[in-house]
């Protein structure tokens, strides 16, 4: 059947190249529509609680998009949490996962929205998630002043191919992986309906390939009943992790159950170990 249909799809792409354009862009908008799930400002927002401190952030990043993302300090927080969150929404949707982060952790949080999301410009894009994350680190390093090995990265689901990304590029304090893929062929590969087209995805995310050049200790929770991103991909990320690292199982959870008060006490404890083992610099 896969080879019926590269078959298929070569003939069709031979046939003349303005149907060969058409078909890329309309293959593009597809695949955009299946991993990107924005919401503006406009469609849905949630403020946040008036007992929350939270400051707005505007940034541009190198592809000349506003990207905005909320500063959530921390009294005493010598470092800073990175939260890159997941593929739906927007960071307002996501204020509860960085208050829980910042409340465990005692750490001041970043969160940025993608192109395309929230008050974020633009239209999102593996790049344009990868510029938007590190114009965000650099708004820590530059105006916080906070370095960045003393930043805690943290990605959930398509978040982590942005966190995985950046601390190879910016060793981080820890990177934090919650339920995220090897890569997004990968996830194509899993389904019948859309293994044939793997070999054409353009967005990659490709955790499995640069999460061995990571040299901060590594963090990876998964669920055992994640029947969006098998668990077998995290034990794939876990496997080719290299040392400090260590795998959360979280028991009886799905891809979008909440987080139970054990997973947030055995990172606090992993991240005090890698405070505390950090060679001097």
């Amino acid at each position: 059947m896969r080879r019926r249909t590269v078959l298929s799809l070569f003939l069709i792409l031979t046939m003349t190249r303005v149907s060969s354009a058409q078909f890329f862009s309309s293959a593009r908008t597809l695949e955009d529509s299946l991993l990107y799930h924005p919401k503006s400002d406009g469609e849905s927002w949630f403020p946040v609680p008036p007992q929350i401190q939270a400051v707005d952030v505007w940034l541009t990043s190198a592809d000349g998009d506003t990207i905005h993302a909320w500063w959530l300090p921390h009294p005493g927080s010598a470092g800073a949490i990175l939260l890159c969150h997941g593929n739906a929404g927007n960071l307002s949707h996501w204020t509860p996962r960085a208050l829980s982060l910042q409340r465990a952790l005692r750490q001041s949080v970043l969160i940025f929205d993608y192109p395309g999301y929230g008050k974020s410009g633009g239209k999102p894009s593996e790049s344009g998630c990868y510029a938007a994350a590190d114009v965000a680190l650099s708004w820590l390093v530059n105006m916080q002043k906070i370095p960045a090995r003393n930043v805690i990265m943290v990605g959930e689901s398509l978040g982590g191919g942005v966190a995985t990304e950046l601390a190879v590029r910016h060793p981080p304090q820890a990177l934090v992986l919650i339920r995220t893929f090897t890569s997004v062929p990968d996830m194509a590969r899993k389904s019948v309906w859309t293994s044939s087209a793997a070999p054409l995805v353009r967005n990659k995310f490709d955790n499995l390939s640069r999460i061995p050049k990571c040299t901060a200790p590594i963090f990876i929770a998964h669920g055992d009943r994640d029947t969006l991103i098998p668990i077998a991909q995290a034990i794939k990320l876990f496997a080719a992790a290299p040392e400090p690292k260590r795998a959360f199982l979280l028991k009886n959870l799905g891809h979008n159950d909440a987080l139970p008060a054990e997973f947030f006490t055995a990172l606090a404890e992993f991240v005090r170990q890698a405070q505390m083992t950090a060679p001097p610099r």
